[in-house]
């Protein structure tokens, strides 16, 4: 019974993790149809490249962060190399976060708050490459953590090489 007693104590001093969506919504988003203005024509076979990126803000509320994610999608002929449709997103998360210690909250804006907007980023990417008249393009998963730590890695090597730079 006193390890149940010591286990709750130490339990009590750890802050709760609160996250709460308050909104979501398409800050901007553009989708080019390139086949049809250009009219390509015959067997076509999509290479699909995807780059994301992501951004976080705090808000003037306490506790409130923007979470945004920008995917730049481009759909080109595997054969002649044409592009056959461009897509842009920028979609952005309204996040109420408490309990998360200061030195752990850019990995989680930049981590879990785009983890849990991807499935309805993935729904807006089918729906609208389907609207556009190709098949519907159903992301794959994210890697968010790979994608928090390139940027770390990036960012540090650029410090590291102006830091190189005389003055």
């Amino acid at each position: 019974m006193a390890e149940n007693g010591a286990a709750t104590a130490e339990g009590a001093g750890q802050p709760q993790v609160q996250m709460n969506i308050l909104g979501q919504f398409i800050r901007d988003m553009s989708f080019e149809n390139v086949m049809a203005q250009k009219g390509v024509g015959g067997e076509v076979q999509p290479d699909v490249s995807v780059q994301v990126a992501l951004d976080a803000k705090k808000r003037s509320a306490e506790n409130q962060y923007e979470v945004i994610t920008k995917l730049n999608i481009e759909s080109k002929n595997k054969a002649g190399g044409e592009t056959l449709f461009l897509l842009e997103l920028e979609y952005v998360g309204i996040f109420n976060i408490s309990g998360v210690p200061e030195e752990q909250l850019h990995p989680f804006l930049l981590i879990e708050c785009p983890r849990m907007l991807f499935p309805f980023l993935r729904r807006i990417v089918s729906d609208v490459s389907r609207d556009g008249g190709f098949p519907p393009l159903n992301l794959d998963n994210i890697d968010f953590v790979a994608i928090y730590r390139n940027e770390l890695a990036r960012r540090q090597s650029q410090t590291e090489a102006a830091g190189e730079v005389p003055n």
